[in-house]
């Protein structure tokens, strides 16, 4: 417990705000590049053979890819109860669209290749690619609301108000930020492509690649731009006591245009986030075009990182504003566990996340290289 004693209330609380933004991060970027390739599926693979390589090539690590969900998922249940209870009811249709497009996904892995009818095949790779595009474009239309505000309340004792419907959810603002996260996963799909085929495949996947590339920095700088002219911030104009209780309702905020923009303004190296998104993808586009496969793969990747830390920057220390009561947004401050779980919390992660990370580093080692076509044609070693 002397430990416990040297991190006091607020870094913990600081430290899970980070750490949930480094599983989100690790889940767009791992599992990213797998629904970024199944959007790919239909256009990158012409032929029963070429759709077969790009399968296997996420085939043996996308489960793997999926503990980042789960990590993120349970971080939110635990460390933050409040976010957990008010996003997953309240995006209840959304999450459900995102669950059955993953669980269909696995089903089509297994199912595809069980039968040698073309019609059969077609028809699972259809699959594939609704499985990759449903939560790509879901998870940026979820960012996009919590950006704007959702529309909740919250009672004297912390009961929960859900005033919106899932088709509020689809506002012009939300569907651009859903086109960001479409294109900025094609980008990082095609970077592994490139990266783990050859031929055809590598070839298309260079040049749809470029295009999502292009499309993510235009959709990022609109969506940027929308942020600043039409969506409003919000801003906590209350002493709020970093280390207080996790109640929202102690505190007062308001709407503000141009509040998202503020931390920037305070703090310029903020700024930072943003511009490796841009980067990123400038950089990943010049990857494609030369073929540095390595390159690409890590400047797609620092891409998304850039892109989801600048939505961190510009809300903290919101986690997800109302737009109903400004007073029941949540933040850092206020929605957290206990001292006590996050720091328990903290040891357990401080444990069992180097172990996720060297147990994921080693596969990815050992499975280093790219598919083969032939192997494929005379089924070695590919269980797609």
């Amino acid at each position: 417990m002397i430990l416990h004693d040297l991190i006091n209330y607020e870094i913990l609380r600081l430290i899970w705000w980070l750490l949930l933004g480094v599983l989100l991060i690790g889940f767009a970027v791992t599992d990213g590049f797998d629904l970024g390739t199944g959007i790919l599926l239909p256009f990158a693979g012409r032929n029963d053979i070429e759709r077969r390589v790009i399968i296997n090539s996420v085939g043996p690590v996308w489960e793997g890819n999926q503990v980042w969900l789960i990590l993120g998922g349970g971080a939110i249940f635990a460390a933050w109860p409040q976010l957990y209870a008010v996003s997953f009811s309240g995006f209840y249709l959304a999450m459900f669209a995102i669950l059955v497009a993953l669980i269909l996904r696995p089903v089509a892995f297994k199912f595809r290749s069980k039968r040698e009818d073309p019609s059969w095949r077609a028809r699972w790779d259809a699959v594939l690619f609704i499985s990759g595009f449903v939560p790509a474009l879901i998870f940026g239309v979820a960012i996009g609301n919590v950006l704007r505000g959702v529309p909740f309340r919250l009672s004297p004792d912390m009961h929960i108000f859900y005033d919106g419907t899932f088709f509020g959810l689809l506002n012009p603002f939300a569907v651009l930020c859903g086109l960001v996260s479409v294109a900025m996963l094609v980008m990082h799909g095609a970077a592994w492509l490139q990266l783990k085929t050859q031929g055809p495949v590598a070839d298309r996947a260079r040049r749809f690649g470029s295009v999502a590339a292009i499309a993510t920095v235009v959709l990022y700088a609109l969506a940027g731009y929308a942020m600043w002219r039409w969506i409003d911030g919000y801003q906590v104009t209350s002493v709020q006591p970093v280390d207080g209780p996790s109640n929202p309702l102690l505190k007062t905020a308001v709407v503000q245009q141009g509040a998202w923009f503020a931390n920037y303004a305070a703090r310029p190296w903020l700024w930072a986030a943003p511009a490796l998104g841009f980067v990123g993808a400038l950089i990943a586009l010049a990857g494609l075009q030369l073929r540095r496969e390595v390159l690409t793969i890590l400047a797609s990747a620092l891409s998304i990182a850039g892109i989801i830390l600048s939505v961190g920057a510009s809300m903290f220390p919101f986690i997800l504003p109302s737009s109903i009561d400004p007073r029941a947004s949540l933040t850092v401050w206020d929605s957290s566990s206990s001292d006590l779980t996050l720091f328990i919390m903290l040891v357990v992660t401080v444990v069992f996340i180097p172990l996720i990370v060297a147990y994921t580093s080693w596969v990815y080692h050992v499975l280093w290289g790219k598919v083969d076509a032939d192997a494929i044609r005379d089924e070695r070693g590919h269980a797609y």
